[in-house]
């Protein structure tokens, strides 16, 4: 039997024991720790030696290593931004216009929007940009922090050109009739208008930051806590912005410039996004933040805002700001390679296969793709196993013709892995949207789960209604 799939129900324990513990304890990086030790125990490891091996298997790659230094030059940036004042002048100038607790919530959730090329950058600037404003609108930062979560991977998974579409047509090549990248993109802007999850999501967002929905759930409390006391906040809550950060302080006498020192960052990091995707087809993100973090450096020495010492003990700052968050995601990475290597994705796949039919193809393969992205905390990697297996079973329906199926197929894929993202502790954007929003992380994934099953709910029935219909 194949290693990868031979621990069959065990594989499930690691992600299972972490979640569980984490909404039990609200303590995430114990919880995680937990998960970790129980999949290293279950392959039959010492678990010293093994845990120091996952360690470095798991955080020894590219792909942590671009994360961990996009959160680093954000713990930097954000340190600027407070240093330069910027930040406050913002806050101070939009606050003169009496902004209530809807509008700061509908001005987030369109920013999110607007910000539609990466997920990552999405919730880190939207956070940071909006906490000052929907803190006075004494809006809860669990509530942000959803606007944040929810107005970026949902939005990029309906962009055909972003790089989830990018990426799920790459998957497609080779699958079928999808004979080049041409017809596999093709097909990615078809699934648009099938992408239900997506769609209800973002809608979703929006109805509730402009009271048209009235919160429900934990987000009820939350919403009612920050507008009666104040305290955007719970009491005992460990916020995952550090201290650091909300401790930096301008020098006196210091009068940011918001064109130069607010706006202009963001502006390079959408330019350089934005600007390499179109010319290479390779969003250069991280590139993106260096270049605003240089920039801010040499703009605040020019307008004599700080010394070079100060700017370089302000940059450390801002990196210790943010290794809450980096600790919470080395951990999530461990537990998703331990989870791959006794095979959790696979076992998931092969019990749920058998359950695939022609009318219930579609809300089956939403749902197992929401049931591995939750248990393994990555969409992409959902998409990677689904992909292959799913399309195919498409294909027999259709009997090898790209038609309505194939779109609503694919779309099912890319909703289900953003469903299960959304609701998992695990998920890097959530870690990131609790990061930027200076929210507890628990709290947050746990006021989010009901509007996300929400969604999904509605795209469960839309789903089997299309099956029918198609």
């Amino acid at each position: 039997m194949d290693p990868a799939t031979s621990y069959g129900i065990l594989s499930l324990l690691p992600p299972l024991v972490a979640v569980i513990l984490a909404f039990i304890t609200k303590e995430a990086v114990f919880s995680l720790l937990i998960g970790i030790l129980v999949g290293i125990f279950i392959t039959g490891q010492n678990v010293l030696f093994g845990f120091t091996g996952l360690v470095q298997d798991a955080l020894g790659n590219a792909d942590f290593i671009w994360v961990v230094c996009i959160e680093v030059f954000v713990g930097i940036m954000v340190a600027y931004f407070q240093k330069s004042g910027a930040i406050n002048a913002f806050t101070d100038k939009i606050s003169k216009k009496n902004i209530k607790a809807a509008g700061a919530q509908i001005m987030a959730w369109l920013l999110g929007i607007f910000i539609f090329f990466s997920d990552y950058f999405s919730p880190l600037y939207v956070g940071t940009v909006m906490k000052g404003i929907t803190d006075k609108a004494r809006v809860s930062r669990e509530k942000l922090s959803y606007i944040c979560s929810s107005t970026s991977a949902p939005v990029c998974t309906l962009i055909p050109f972003s790089a989830w579409g990018v990426y799920e047509a790459g998957l497609l090549v080779g699958i079928g009739a999808f004979a080049n990248k041409t017809i596999a993109t093709n097909a990615v802007v078809k699934m648009v208008p099938y992408n239900f999850y997506g769609i209800i999501s973002i809608l979703l967002v929006g109805l509730i930051a402009g009271g048209i929905v009235p919160d429900f759930g934990p987000m009820k409390k939350a919403e009612k806590r920050a507008r009666e006391t104040g305290k955007v906040i719970a009491d005992g809550a460990k916020p995952m912005i550090g201290k650091e950060l909300e401790q930096i302080k301008p020098n006196e006498g210091t009068r940011p410039n918001l064109l130069i020192n607010f706006f202009a960052p963001a502006i390079i990091i959408i330019g350089v996004t934005l600007g390499t995707y179109l010319i290479s087809g390779n969003a250069k993100t991280l590139e993106g933040f260096i270049a605003a973090v240089v920039f801010q450096f040499i703009t605040m020495l020019i307008q004599k805002m700080a010394t070079v010492q100060e700017l370089v003990d302000t940059a450390i700052e801002g990196i210790k700001g943010i290794m809450s968050a980096v600790i919470i995601l080395s951990l999530a990475y461990c537990l998703n390679a331990i989870s791959k290597e006794l095979g959790t994705a696979n076992y998931v796949v092969s019990i749920t296969k058998a359950w695939m039919t022609p009318t219930l193809l579609l809300v089956f393969t939403f749902l197992t793709c929401a049931f591995v992205s939750f248990f393994t905390g990555t969409s992409w990697g959902t998409y990677a196993i689904m992909t292959p297996i799913a399309i195919p079973l498409a294909f027999e329906l259709t009997g090898g013709g790209i038609t309505n199926i194939i779109y609503a197929t694919i779309a099912a894929v890319m909703g289900g892995g953003c469903f299960g993202d959304h609701c998992s502790p695990i998920s890097d954007t959530n870690i990131l949207s609790s990061l930027a929003s200076g929210s507890d992380h628990m709290d947050h994934v746990k006021t989010q789960m009901p509007y996300a099953l929400t969604a999904a709910t509605i795209s469960c029935i839309l789903y089997l209604i299309l099956g029918f219909v198609l």
